[in-house]
């Protein structure tokens, strides 16, 4: 699908579209993943919309227990992303938020105005991340339909650890079904992204 043509509906978060997968907490093992830690995965490369290098750094912030990553600038004004508790979660889903957050550099978001949390725009840039995320996986990884399943298995524990509601966890799960079947390399998101924003660099 040409980038310039990217239907942005469809990776909205669709509230009440069933994922077509079923993932129950007991079957997870939800119990004893909260008391499993693992070791930290490297993080991958990454370049922002201008050419930047972002740098990861591990960090204590956030809640204990939950694995997080922020994307921003450092002061001295560095693209970066901060990664919290990262061994509180599987390899996969710490592979999956360091290309989520290092989505929000390659498509500008962090340069952008930051729209009110859980707005439409916000949910829409989320739901971006995601799907360029599970992109990269899928293209750079090799994730095959195994690999994404436990990503979404991860994606769900985490999510339900946060208290979401189960159609908030459903959706987002759909989505990034629909990104991994649907789309192709991941550059050539990016790059549909930054061309309906106006960042394309010539």
């Amino acid at each position: 699908m040409p980038p310039q043509s990217l239907p942005m509906s469809n990776i909205l978060p669709a509230i009440g579209l069933a994922s077509g997968m079923a993932f129950s907490n007991a079957a997870m093992g939800q119990d004893a993943q909260t008391l499993r830690t693992y070791d930290v995965v490297a993080p991958p490369s990454c370049t922002n919309n201008k050419g930047e290098t972002v740098r990861f750094i591990d960090s204590s912030r956030g809640s204990p227990g939950m694995a997080a990553g922020v994307a921003d600038r450092d002061d001295s004004g560095k693209p970066v992303v901060f990664r919290s508790n990262y061994t509180a979660t599987p390899p996969e889903f710490q592979s999956f938020i360091d290309r989520h957050e290092c989505a929000h550099h390659q498509t500008g978001d962090v340069d952008r105005p930051h729209p009110p949390r859980n707005g439409p725009d916000h949910l829409m840039n989320e739901s971006i991340s995601d799907c360029i995320a599970i992109l990269r996986l899928r293209d750079e990884e090799g994730y095959d339909q195994a690999g994404f399943d436990r990503v979404a298995v991860a994606m769900r524990n985490e999510m339900a650890k946060i208290g979401f509601p189960e159609i908030s966890i459903s959706s987002r799960i759909s989505n990034i079904d629909n990104c991994f079947s649907s789309y192709g390399p991941p550059q050539d998101f990016v790059n549909g992204i930054l061309k309906q924003r106006g960042l394309l660099q010539p």
